[in-house]
């Protein structure tokens, strides 16, 4: 019992220090482009494909909710805590690293965004995809919405639904009483 216990506390640690490094790459990116994108013109990477262009977006994705700085904040914050729970919730299992992993992300893409937010009122864009023209985003955007598909991608074909059963009132009921 105390293995186990040892390598959830580790695994926790693990996922504390991923977020905080990922939270660290995003925010550094974005420092990256006030510093050398902000009041320029855009930098094509690709010519015509792909290029940094500096953006202060004070909605959602799309440009939606504009000016709700509260609502998002309260929103990251929200999905933070459900993601914390659900980590402290998962067994020490191999089997659920890659869900263990893609919550990381996911958090870490939420806290990302809401740093701007609290920092600045608005959260900081520069990828563009010019090809399509496709709204430009950031490094946080980037983890929530691979991190999102990916994890769809495997609760559809990947796990089974009795996987899940760690996150079941009556688990943590049955698990109380054996203890």
């Amino acid at each position: 019992m105390r293995n186990k216990k040892t390598g959830k506390r580790w695994l926790l640690f693990i996922d504390l220090m991923l977020f905080i490094f990922l939270v660290f790459i995003d925010q550094m990116t974005k420092s990256f482009a006030v510093q050398h994108l902000c009041g320029k013109d855009a930098f094509p990477l690709i010519s015509g494909v792909l290029e940094l262009h500096y953006l202060e977006n004070f909605g959602a994705a799309f440009g939606l909710l504009q000016n709700q700085k509260i609502f998002f904040i309260l929103i990251a914050i929200l999905i933070c805590i459900m993601i914390a729970y659900v980590l402290y919730r998962i067994p020490p299992e191999r089997k659920y690293i890659p869900f263990n992993f893609l919550l990381v992300l996911i958090a870490s893409g939420a806290a990302g965004n809401m740093v701007d937010r609290t920092m600045h009122a608005y959260v900081i864009d520069f990828i563009y995809f010019s090809l399509i023209d496709f709204p430009v985003f950031n490094v946080a955007d980037i983890y929530v919405t691979v991190s999102t598909i990916l994890l769809v991608l495997f609760i559809l074909f990947y796990y089974k639904e009795q996987d899940f059963s760690f996150l079941s009132i009556k688990q943590q009921k049955k698990t109380r009483k054996i203890s």
